[in-house]
């Protein structure tokens, strides 16, 4: 008897019969040995129906025949794909075949591959076997085969996976055709189109709602100036310097909660910073010019000085939206770009499995993380923070840490260099191997200490007024010194650290110099103000999402937060998944209701998209919500732990959609909406 892989891919099957020393042959969709066979499904192969395979009547949109929810659902074979799918539903049933191990990608969407393929296949009495792996590599494939579960201990995910087909497949069929009826027309008639469809989707329509939302914040968007005063002294002694440092109105100020003021260190209107600055003088008559201030020499009281390190720590590991996220600020890489390019790192033994959420290790693959960096010593650019870890055996431990988390992985770990596969960078191009860099480099960085900032903070106080001067210095770089990336164009030019700025590492003299000389105060010492000046400045908008940033919004439920760790720490359900999120952006930009930059990554509504936003909001604002639109991953989740059972959800998505078509059907259609349309297109105008 003989044993079959499937896999997803022809690539992948080919590595799967490598780990074997059995002699084989190729043949048209598999290859086969005399105990084995290996096949493919390239990717999906067994689609659902459309709804007139049920019923011609459901061909043409008619009210009358929605909405439409099946009691039970119909699945065929994707045309394109019939010939690999009669060689696997063959294969699948041959007689000698009495093990099937299920090799397709271990996630929901790779769960479902294969189901559907069993299903119409109509497999009976054979021993399934699920292989859930994070690398291609050949121990970790040898891992899976030999750990490989019955796959009926994974019936829960592949629940969730159809629940998901069909929840997207109601929704999707049952609003357009909805929306296209009742609000087609009057889009069309505005945009001067003779038909115009309306695509909605449960992930689809809400992400463009947060496009289209950002969009109108900006517009709507008053820029307020405001003045801040700025006051220069100058130090005498071994460290002497000229400080320049910013006023606020702490509590005793003359000026402390006034309505005057735009924050605490700045005033609504000139003419009050200008006050400000004259009773500092306490000379009315002062000349106070617009760019140079007014030249003064006033002597100041050094009321405090403060010093504390700060630590820094390397930022958790990559998951596919954090990277999706980086590759799109450092390399303008749309997030299907970077999937691709990870999928093929992926696929070359290069990296771990890419469609994960979580940014940790598992404790069993943390216990042998020095194989991971033991293959980097191949790396000539990488040898020398590998070896230093190994030597310092500073990987020893990693398991203790937040790096480390079990509890944080669903179905698999973070996305990091597997230590094999080197031979293969030969081949790849510029964007892959910058790509595979800033998993090296944030694989690595987590193995070195925090980066050690040293602060110092005085207060010089006049009167009742006090100024407030800081300085910051990097004191030990620590895991700093491995995020100097190859590609950044200059030394001196600011690295994209970790996804940030990186100006915390620009001008280190200056920086030190101006520490030394903020230390060198000593409290009750005099200090001589030469300068006091307005510095003008005003209120930023919102920034517009580009296709990274609006990846991790969509993973954080439409919550844009910048800070990483306060990221980690809200327990939010995101937007779709990392496995399907890139693909969704990608459709509403071939839908034409967003533009895409690709030179910015800048992602802006179109006329037709906004227009769409305004329908869906006045008929079925609901599907504009991203925590509700979150909730329904959640439900898929609690389907695939226990806690929600596949009646429960159908159930509640059934409820949803009948209760929302009843309204659409009986929403008004009048006037108001060419008025609406009007006010959008003024902005479109060329």
């Amino acid at each position: 008897m003989k044993k079959l892989f499937i896999a997803e891919k022809p690539s992948v099957a080919r590595e799967f019969a490598k780990v074997f020393s059995e002699k084989m042959s190729n043949h048209d969709g598999y290859i086969e040995s005399e105990t084995l066979i290996f096949t493919w499904c390239v990717g999906h192969l067994v689609t659902m129906s459309y709804p007139e395979v049920y019923d011609m009547k459901y061909k043409k949109w008619r009210y009358d025949t929605l909405p439409f929810i099946p009691e039970t659902f119909k699945y065929e074979v994707i045309q394109s794909a019939k010939k690999q799918y009669d060689i696997v539903s063959s294969l699948l049933n041959r007689e000698d075949v009495d093990t099937i191990y299920v090799c397709t990608d271990s996630g929901r969407e790779g769960e479902y591959i294969y189901r559907l393929v069993r299903q119409e296949a109509n497999v009976h009495d054979k021993v399934e076997k699920r292989v859930w792996i994070d690398s291609q590599t050949k121990d970790e494939i040898e891992r899976g085969i030999r750990e490989a579960k019955l796959e009926s201990e994974y019936d829960k995910i592949s629940d969730a996976a159809y629940l998901r087909a069909k929840e997207d497949y109601l929704m999707g069929i049952n609003f357009s055709r909805l929306l296209t009826l009742r609000f087609g027309n009057v889009m069309a008639s505005f945009l001067n189109k003779q038909y115009c469809p309306i695509a909605v989707g449960r992930v689809m329509t809400c992400v463009l709602g947060m496009v289209v939302r950002r969009e109108r914040e900006i517009r709507d968007f008053v820029k307020t100036p405001f003045y801040r005063c700025i006051g220069t002294v100058s130090t005498t002694g071994e460290n002497a310097a000229t400080l320049e440092g910013e006023w606020k109105a702490k509590e005793g100020s003359r000026y402390y909660n006034s309505p005057l003021l735009y924050k605490e260190n700045g005033f609504k209107e000139r003419a009050s910073a200008e006050k400000l600055i004259r009773e500092i003088c306490e000379d009315e008559e002062i000349e106070i010019k617009e760019e140079e201030g007014a030249t003064v020499s006033i002597e100041g009281v050094v009321d405090s000085v403060s010093k504390k390190t700060e630590k820094k720590n390397p930022p958790l590991l990559y998951n596919l939206a954090e990277i999706q996220n980086d590759c799109s600020k450092f390399f303008k890489m749309s997030p299907d770009e970077t999937l691709a390019v990870i999928q093929e790192l992926y696929e070359k033994k290069l990296v771990t499995y890419p469609r994960t959420d979580a940014r940790v290790l598992s404790s069993a693959v943390a216990k042998e993380i020095n194989k991971n960096l033991s293959g980097l010593l191949q790396i000539p650019g990488m040898k020398p923070f590998a070896q230093y870890i190994l030597d310092k055996e500073l990987y020893k431990g990693i398991e203790k840490t937040k790096y480390t988390d079990d509890k944080k992985i669903t179905d698999h770990y973070a996305l990091i260099p597997t230590g094999q596969g080197i031979s293969a960078l030969k081949g790849l191009s510029k964007r892959g191997l910058n790509v595979y860099e800033i998993i090296v480099r944030r694989f690595l960085a987590i193995f070195f200490p925090p980066a050690l900032y040293t602060k110092v903070a005085a207060t010089v106080v006049k009167d009742t007024e006090s100024f407030f001067f800081n300085g910051k210095f990097l004191k030990e770089p620590g895991y700093l010194a491995v995020m100097n990336y190859s590609f950044s164009k200059k030394k001196d030019e600011k690295k994209p650290e970790d996804g940030e700025n990186g100006d915390e590492n620009e001008n280190e003299e200056d920086q030190a110099s101006l520490y030394e000389a903020i230390k060198s105060l000593k409290k009750g010492s005099k200090v001589n103000f030469t300068n006091l000046r307005i510095k003008e400045g005003e209120t930023s908008p919102p920034k517009r999402y580009n296709s990274g940033s609006l990846i991790l919004a969509m993973e954080n439920a439409g919550q844009l937060i910048e800070d990483e760790e306060l990221r980690e720490t809200i327990k939010s359900q995101g937007i779709g998944t990392s496995a399907t999120r890139a693909e969704i952006l990608k459709k509403l930009v071939k839908r034409e209701y967003l533009n895409l930059n690709k030179k910015t990554q800048i992602l802006t509504p179109t006329l037709e998209g906004e227009m769409l936003f305004d329908v869906v909001n006045y008929s079925l604002s609901s599907l504009l919500n991203p925590e509700l639109t979150a909730s329904w991953e959640k439900g898929l989740i609690g389907v695939e732990n226990g806690s929600v059972t596949s009646d429960e959800y159908m159930q509640k998505l059934e409820d949803f959609i009948k209760v929302r078509a009843d309204r659409i059907k009986r929403i008004p259609v009048n006037n108001g909406f060419n008025q609406m349309f009007r006010k959008v297109a003024e902005n479109y105008k060329k």
